[in-house]
């Protein structure tokens, strides 16, 4: 069965949640046996791969431009992928889904996965916002088959649509790989177990603000002197938003990485304290579970999105209030070190291909 993907950047080691959520669940699609083809947005390819652990890459042209990118592309892959003779279209995300009804006019079969009300995002205005709703309505209603990576995103589209028929498959956290890396720990200045670690794109809703606000509080009070604060991630877009973190970030003494992956995560993720998630805005965090995963004590946010995952009560704090957060990361820093151990066994990326491998064998019956 031939499936081609589209409405993420691509694979491997792009920046984002959709992006690591097609990384991890692809390659186990193809050793399921299915022919793969992930079409990537060229600006994004930061190699000439293509072949990657048995999924086919296409690179394709788009304007890296943030208002149009997703679409175009999105548009230039439907056409492509009506060309190669897909069985499947598997579109990810609102601002491609708009395209559904195009796709469904060319005669091809597809699968829609909705990862979270885009059009809620700080960083979208009135026109983006308007079309990433337009996108949900023609991706739910045009579809032949819908995932929503959350129960909450379920519920909503079966309230909201009466698309009863919605399959939840959640998204899930990479394998561990602990990894000690003292020259990159050199680096960067860092101390394993002295620092407090968040990992994610440098965009609003992720109120990254709110956590430098929260460890200068931290700093001015004298606590966990040695403690520092580890921002992993950047922006796809550098935007005041952007440059003001940064040096807001600067100022307080905090740790900018860039965007990480492979051995360098894995030892961030290895030598955290704590991980601290602020969002105001998330569908189900890959970036949370992947923490979770290594055992870290979490702190995150009290929204919808988060409270479903089930922490225990000390786990999240109100969204936004900066002095709650401060003494929520003070009291993890206060004690030893310690694994917490989450159960995991919903969030197995093995399993999850399954699921999306019976969603893919339904829809061909």
């Amino acid at each position: 069965m031939k499936i081609v993907v589209t409405g993420t950047r691509g694979i491997p080691n792009i920046m984002g949640g959709v992006e690591t959520h097609c990384e991890e669940l692809y390659p186990r699609l193809a050793q399921l046996g299915f022919d793969v083809t992930v079409m990537r947005r060229h600006w994004y390819a930061k190699d000439n791969l293509k072949e990657w652990n048995h999924v086919h890459i296409v690179d394709i042209n788009a304007p890296k431009k943030k208002s149009i990118e997703a679409i175009v592309h999105t548009l230039r892959a439907v056409w492509k992928a009506k060309r190669m003779h897909a069985d499947v279209l598997h579109i990810h995300a609102l601002g491609p889904a708009l395209v559904t009804p195009i796709a469904r006019l060319l005669g091809l079969k597809v699968v829609f996965t909705h990862h979270g009300a885009d059009y809620e995002r700080d960083k979208w205005g009135a026109t983006a916002r308007l079309a990433l709703k337009w996108g949900e309505r023609l991706g739910v209603r045009y579809s032949n088959e819908v995932i929503a990576i959350s129960q909450g995103i379920s519920d909503m589209l079966k309230q909201k649509y009466g698309r009863g028929d919605c399959h939840l498959i959640r998204n899930g956290a990479p394998i561990p790989s602990p990894t000690d890396l003292p020259s990159y720990f050199s680096e960067l200045g860092i101390e394993r177990g002295q620092y407090i670690l968040a990992m994610c794109r440098f965009v609003p809703e992720k109120k990254l603000e709110d956590l430098v606000k929260a460890y200068s509080l931290l700093k001015a009070s004298g606590k966990a002197p040695k403690m520092r604060l580890v921002l992993a991630g950047d922006a796809d877009f550098e935007d005041d938003y952007s440059r003001r973190l940064k040096e807001e970030a600067r100022k307080c003494g905090a740790v900018l990485t860039g965007f990480v992956k492979g051995k360098q995560l894995h030892a961030l993720l290895t030598g955290a304290r704590c991980y601290v998630m602020p969002s105001s805005h998330e569908g189900l965090s890959i970036a949370l579970l992947e923490a979770m995963g290594y055992g870290l004590p979490v702190i995150i946010s009290d929204i919808e999105a988060n409270r479903e995952v089930g922490l225990d009560a000390a786990s999240y704090y109100p969204l936004g209030d900066i002095r709650t957060l401060a003494r929520k990361i003070e009291t993890v820093c206060e004690q030893p070190p310690h694994p917490i151990h989450y159960d995991m066994t919903k969030y197995d990326w093995d399993i999850i291909a399954r699921q999306v491998a019976n969603v893919y064998q339904s829809l061909m019956k």
